[in-house]
């Protein structure tokens, strides 16, 4: 399979993720990944399939806090149900018992409430500290999020791969370089999105002609700064398609090495079965077969050493002013 056809496979019907500041202590980076509900709380956005706000912050209807303990008329009447039938089936000591277990469970009921609300709360207010540094995929426009997406699949391909693993490439500035990349792009996705947003409030569909013409450049800035921040990922796509490739050559020597273990029984057989004079050149193909994947891998493995080194270097500093986006990307 061609590599890039087999890049492309690797990455379909993914959805994109939070896109979170690597630079942030890992606690807090963690948190944040692990909140999505809280992320969309602090930035007051509704969650996905749930409430505005998490349970323990939402109001209720009778004004206390949902989530909170409160007094549901099916469960109270069934305990009541249930101390009847122990009076009845036992004795006083049994309903004694049968009441210090039922408050038990709901002591228990109420710390674990509370410390759940403690908890998301916190989550909430770490959020809202560090707004500034989350994206959320709902906070861009479809094409945007197709480019966080694409950068966050060509980040995780390369450093899921056989070779990264292994330390044949630069397994570190990996590790640093490719997520720091994909927060550059998805801040500056986010920054496009909601200029794009804020121009299409502020322009009306249908201007007249006379006045079009000065919107003009408008359009054009936002389109360019597009434009680069595509580069940008495609960038990204064709260094993890290169690892991909060289992943592939790789696994295949892998199975060569062992392969290869076993060259002299190959040869034996060859040897003792091909009584004609073919048999010499068909051994030498065995060496020779060999030494064409070892040095197809080495040369895969420098390919991508030398794309990965030059990564960052070919025209990614882009401004943070939409109007200098209308240059060329490079």
């Amino acid at each position: 399979m061609d590599p890039e056809a087999g890049y492309r496979q690797w990455r379909e019907n993914r959805a994109p993720r939070v896109a979170v500041d690597p630079s942030l202590d890992d606690e807090v980076r963690e948190t944040l990944r692990a909140g999505p509900m809280e992320l969309r709380a602090a930035r007051g956005r509704p969650a996905q399939g749930a409430e505005p706000e998490p349970a323990s912050l939402a109001r209720g209807r009778g004004g206390r806090r949902a989530g909170s303990p409160g007094v549901d008329p099916f469960t109270l009447f069934s305990l009541i149900g249930f101390l009847v039938l122990v009076a009845g089936l036992t004795n006083l000591r049994g309903l004694f018992v049968a009441l210090i277990v039922i408050g038990g469970v709901a002591v228990a009921r109420r710390a674990v409430i509370r410390s759940s609300g403690r908890k998301e709360r916190g989550r909430v207010r770490l959020a809202v500290q560090y707004a500034d540094h989350y994206v959320l995929p709902e906070e861009l426009d479809r094409d945007c999020a197709d480019l966080l997406r694409r950068a966050q699949d060509a980040a995780d391909s390369v450093l899921s791969s056989h070779v990264n693993a292994a330390g044949l490439i630069d397994t570190i500035d990996n590790a640093v370089t490719l997520p720091e990349e994909v927060w550059q792009i998805a801040r500056r996705l986010a920054r496009v999105s909601a200029m794009s947003a804020e121009h299409r409030r502020i322009v009306p569909r249908d201007l007249p002609y006379e006045v079009s013409a000065a919107f003009t450049p408008y359009d054009e800035a936002l389109q360019a700064a597009f434009t680069a921040l595509t580069e940008r990922v495609r960038t990204l796509e064709d260094y993890a398609v290169q690892v991909y490739r060289a992943d592939q050559v790789y696994q295949a020597f892998q199975r060569l090495e062992v392969l290869a273990e076993r060259a002299p029984d190959y040869q034996d057989l060859v040897a003792d079965t091909v009584s004609d004079g073919s048999a010499g050149p068909r051994i030498e193909r065995l060496s020779d077969q060999a030494a064409h994947v070892r040095e197809m891998f080495h040369q895969s493995v420098e390919e991508v050493r030398r794309t990965g080194a030059g990564l960052l270097t070919t025209g990614h500093d882009l401004s943070e002013n939409p109007e200098d986006y209308r240059r060329e990307p490079g």
